[in-house]
């Protein structure tokens, strides 16, 4: 389905009856990441995806792609959906729209899954890597992606998940070179939401890949302590939806049913 938010077109999907999950991808990936999680949520859930600005089927609006554009985008069109209560899950980039989400119509949120995510905003450091990122796709927006996407697998899964890869990397080469570099502009500059885990109302849980290249696991388990955000550990890198996929698809159902 498709639905014009500030004359941009945005493509999004609704399956299943029942309590609503909505499902946020990362960067560089779209809301069919989400089949075989969708396949099982949606047998006693309502479960919506949504292509991201400038991502999947949906269109860029502008140079940068604010986390809170995002959300202010994804809350339009879950009104449009007529939904007042929900479960939002982010997979990483989708975690800092999820965050952004939360904060903007808190009474709305069931319960906030961040996957392979967090909620610190950018160290200098990985401001610098966003820069260099944005540099590398201006010259060869194509040979950023496949070389970004591997390297967000554990060092053995990519051999593994050979298939998957290519995959992944096919669907992202769809993306303009606007698209990915308004998002990495958007995650630059992203503000540090931990505070959601002191004042939450609904249950919070974290899903950390325990080898995950692209997060540092200690500052994921401090931003957590004396908090009740429900730290769910897995073995391998930043794409459990495919390397951890069974216990993932476990995990979202068991939350989903505690937060409803």
């Amino acid at each position: 389905m498709t639905f014009t938010y500030k004359n941009t077109a945005i493509h999004f999907t609704s399956e299943g009856k029942g309590k609503a999950i909505v499902l946020l991808h990362g960067f560089l990936e779209n809301l069919t990441m989400w089949k075989a999680t969708v396949k099982e949520l949606s047998k006693k859930n309502r479960v919506i995806c949504i292509d991201l600005l400038g991502h999947g089927q949906s269109e860029s609006l502008g140079y940068i792609h604010t986390m809170e554009e995002q959300a202010k985008m994804v809350i339009v069109i879950l009104k449009h959906l007529r939904l007042r209560k929900y479960v939002i899950v982010g997979h990483s980039m989708g975690g800092y729209i999820a965050l952004e989400v939360a904060k903007l119509v808190p009474p709305s949120i069931k319960g906030l899954c961040l996957m392979n995510s967090t909620a610190l905003a950018d160290t200098k450091e990985k401001q610098l890597n966003r820069e260099r990122g944005i540099v590398a796709v201006k010259q060869n927006h194509k040979t950023f992606i496949r070389v970004a996407i591997p390297m967000l697998f554990s060092e053995k899964n990519r051999e593994i998940y050979t298939s998957e890869i290519k995959n992944i990397t096919n669907e992202a080469l769809k993306m303009s070179p606007q698209g990915i570099i308004a998002a990495l502009e958007g995650m630059k500059i992203r503000k540090n939401n931990s505070n959601i885990h002191q004042t939450a109302t609904f249950p919070i849980q974290m899903i950390i890949g325990k080898q995950d290249p692209a997060l540092e696991y200690q500052s994921l388990i401090n931003q957590t302590k004396n908090t009740r955000v429900q730290i769910i550990e897995f073995p391998d890198g930043h794409m459990s939806y495919i390397e951890n996929q069974e216990e993932l698809i476990k995990t979202l159902l068991k939350f989903s049913k505690l937060c409803f």
